[in-house]
């Protein structure tokens, strides 16, 4: 729902994971945020959300007010979980408003 959306806790690093029914081939992910800093994305393949290889680390461009929308195309790669660490934030509190992964 675009109503609904996550909220860190005020300290740092904070993560959510997204987990699959099986493992699925992914080539983009979106997330709508607000506040974050730097964002990290790891993928695992494991039955479990556990041995997570990361994808990306990317810093996002403050937008005073306004929600961060951020795309990252990524070579198409296998994950059964994805885990989305907010390594820092432009203040105490951040939230996640949508997570979104195109693929296969």
């Amino acid at each position: 729902s675009s109503k609904t959306f996550w909220t860190t806790t005020g300290m740092f690093p904070q993560e959510l994971i997204i987990g699959f029914p099986k493992c699925v081939k992914i080539s983009k992910v979106a997330i709508q945020c607000y506040l974050v800093r730097t964002l990290r994305i790891e993928r695992s393949t494991s039955k479990d959300p556990e041995g997570f290889q990361q994808c990306i680390e990317k810093d996002l461009q403050h937008r005073e007010g306004q929600l961060q929308m951020e795309e990252f195309p990524l070579p198409e790669f296998e994950a059964t979980y994805l885990r989305f660490i907010i390594k820092s934030a432009f203040d105490h509190f951040v939230s996640v408003h949508r997570v979104m992964a195109e693929g296969t």
